[in-house]
């Protein structure tokens, strides 16, 4: 079995591995490592939690050398925030030893603070795609020197909307640069972008799949609907074996929901996060369950991806995901580090072809157990779960009504249809005021 000082690093960097406390590379970091020191373009496809931020940073930081540039040589590109956050913290802890600038950028916090740090200087930029876009057009963030771009979560990034910023970055980068990306899943949006902007970029991967599934035990309930998986989850998390867990939900709104019944049940014991939460909110929420002052966190996918929590002792799909390929990433939180793991997914009827893709996908089928008995089953559907269908009816066009109790018929009078012609009321004329003024004259004559 190798080790990192198979990879020859220089010593600064040898130094920082070593007071991590690391020793054996990971599958991915071994076999990329040669691939990017190579200078070509990579596409690798790994799941998050194999070490991927390792397996292209440290062939990066060994080839680093002092340039007097302010502009950053190593731009890398990830899709949330909390991931900016992670992998800048991650090169500053290999590069503590080196002569290197590292900055984060992203979203939701003064862009006037970020463009300051900017001008300073730095070598390696972390962000998201947006602010990084925002940063370039408003010729702060040049590109001058870049020598290496990083793409980092690719699938997520397409699957989050930021094609456009992605593709307006690359557009405005003009000189060779080495390409690295890595992505959980092979798209095909992610095979035209790669047709389209990268110059044949080697494929380094773990298996065809990408996805180490062997150490995660999947296991599965059939639940009638949301209140029930609720009743069900107060009942699962009585058991203390559920020590540190991550309950998936499909959007903020059911994220809220399942949060304010946790915290009745639950005091003080599990947090949440989702987009509508403030950064700061957030990064206190990660930092207390990473502490272990909280027991859980009730999330939508904004924590499905690139997230670097150890040991996760259960995943909870309260609501299974409307995308097969985000079930891989949401139970890829646990059974990681040569960890085991248990996910758990509630199924409810609206669920199950969903289900049934996921596992295709997986070419794996999930375990299905019996719901315990002291489960109380609900009768009451929530709004999101009532039949779509029932409700079209709502929203087509009324006829109009022919008659009723509430018709009458017109008066006569109110029959008459206008044809048109002159009014019936005439507006006095000048001529009209004067023949009267004649006649009165007239009158006045006789009488005298």
């Amino acid at each position: 079995m190798s080790t990192f000082e198979s990879f020859n690093l220089p010593k600064s960097l040898q130094k920082a591995v070593d007071e991590l406390g690391l020793t054996t590379p990971t599958p991915i970091q071994e076999r990329a490592f040669p691939v990017i020191m190579s200078g070509r373009d990579v596409m690798g496809i790994a799941q998050t939690g194999t070490g991927k931020t390792f397996a292209y940073l440290l062939p990066i930081l060994k080839q680093w050398k002092f340039a007097a540039t302010d502009t950053p040589r190593v731009v890398i590109i990830v899709p949330t925030r909390e991931l900016v956050v992670q992998v800048a913290a991650e090169v500053e802890k290999l590069s503590q030893y080196m002569s290197v600038r590292t900055l984060g950028v992203y979203g939701g916090v003064n862009i006037n603070t970020q463009k300051t740090a900017v001008y300073q200087g730095i070598d390696i930029l972390v962000g998201t795609p947006g602010r990084i876009m925002d940063l370039a057009l408003d010729n702060v963030v040049r590109f001058d020197n870049l020598q290496k771009l990083v793409i980092d979560e690719f699938d997520e990034i397409l699957n989050l909307g930021f094609r456009f910023q992605v593709t307006s970055i690359l557009t405005m980068l003009k000189g060779k640069r080495q390409n690295i990306l890595f992505s959980a899943t092979m798209t095909d949006d992610v095979d035209d972008m790669l047709e389209e902007y990268f110059d044949f970029p080697e494929e380094v991967s773990l298996a065809p799949s990408g996805t180490p599934l062997e150490k995660i035990d999947q296991l599965g309930y059939k639940v009638p609907n949301f209140l029930t998986k609720v009743n069900f989850i107060a009942d699962l998390l009585q058991d203390e074996a559920f020590e540190r867990v991550l309950l998936f939900v499909n959007n903020k709104k059911t994220a809220d929901l399942l949060a304010d019944k946790l915290e009745e049940m639950y005091p003080e014991q599990f947090g949440i996060i989702h987009s509508n939460k403030s950064q700061n909110y957030r990064l206190q929420t990660m930092a207390s369950f990473r502490a272990g002052e909280i027991r859980g966190i009730v999330t939508t996918d904004v924590m499905a991806r690139g997230l670097d929590i150890s040991d996760i002792t259960h995943v909870i799909n309260v609501e299974f995901p409307e995308i097969p390929e985000q079930y891989i990433h949401r139970i890829g939180r646990t059974g990681r580090a040569d960890k085991s793991g248990i996910a758990i997914s509630l199924i409810s009827p609206r669920e199950e072809e969903i289900m049934i893709e996921a596992e295709l996908l997986m070419e794996k089928e999930i375990e299905f157990l019996d719901l315990p008995e002291t489960v109380v089953i609900a009768e009451r559907l929530l709004e999101f779960e009532k039949d779509k269908k029932k409700k079209m009816k709502f929203l087509l066009k009324k006829p109009k009504l022919e008659g009723g109790a509430s018709f009458h018929e017109k008066k006569d009078k109110n029959k008459k249809v206008n044809l048109g012609g002159p009014s019936k009321t005439k507006k006095k004329t000048g001529t009209s005021v004067n023949r009267n003024i004649l006649k009165n004259r007239a009158a006045k004559k006789k009488k005298k």
